[in-house]
């Protein structure tokens, strides 16, 4: 006896997205997984100054946004618990719709994701003022960062081109 195959039944699973209140995505993030909903919440690592020293820290790509992945089919999990889920404002809709994502854009972030470097504040070139210390409000140019995350500049002194280290957090942008 021959088996028929059949074709593979259609996904029913789709991302849309959630509004978070602010500074919630996270806690949005961890209590919607608890609930058993598969969330993606895009990141990208940042340079910032963090008690006076840069330090690389995790932001989310869209403030107060992330994606979740539902369930349209018969024997789906009920949606209305998102709205009362802590950290979640709503999920958004277009028109009396909810926000559905197109998958290949959800891939396409993933890999973006991944790939990008770190985010700096400072880009070799910059000029920039120092804010403290023995060289406060004298003019430079910034040049790179080492390894501590101590920033590199180039100042005049006496008419001749000086390189100097110093804290990022010393540090603020010209203009």
């Amino acid at each position: 006896m021959q088996s028929e195959s059949h074709p593979p039944p259609p996904s029913t699973r789709a991302w849309y997205l959630v509004h978070t209140k602010p500074r919630q995505e996270d806690l949005a993030l961890i209590n919607l997984e608890r609930q058993g909903y598969p969330c993606y919440l895009p990141r990208l690592n940042v340079e910032k100054i963090r008690r006076g020293k840069a330090q690389i820290v995790r932001e989310a790509m869209f403030p107060r946004y992330l994606f979740v992945q539902l369930d349209t089919g018969a024997q789906a999990k009920s949606w209305s618990p998102i709205r009362s889920t802590l950290g979640v404002n709503k999920l958004v809709y277009f028109g009396a719709q909810p926000a559905k994502v197109d998958p290949q854009l959800i891939a396409l972030l993933q890999g973006r994701e991944q790939a990008l470097p770190p985010e700096t504040i400072f880009q070799p070139g910059d000029a920039v003022v120092i804010t403290s210390g023995p060289f406060a409000g004298i003019e430079a140019v910034y040049q790179t960062s080492d390894p501590e995350r101590r920033s590199m500049i180039l100042l005049e002194i006496l008419s001749k081109p000086v390189t100097m280290h110093v804290e990022a957090g010393q540090l603020r942008k010209v203009g």
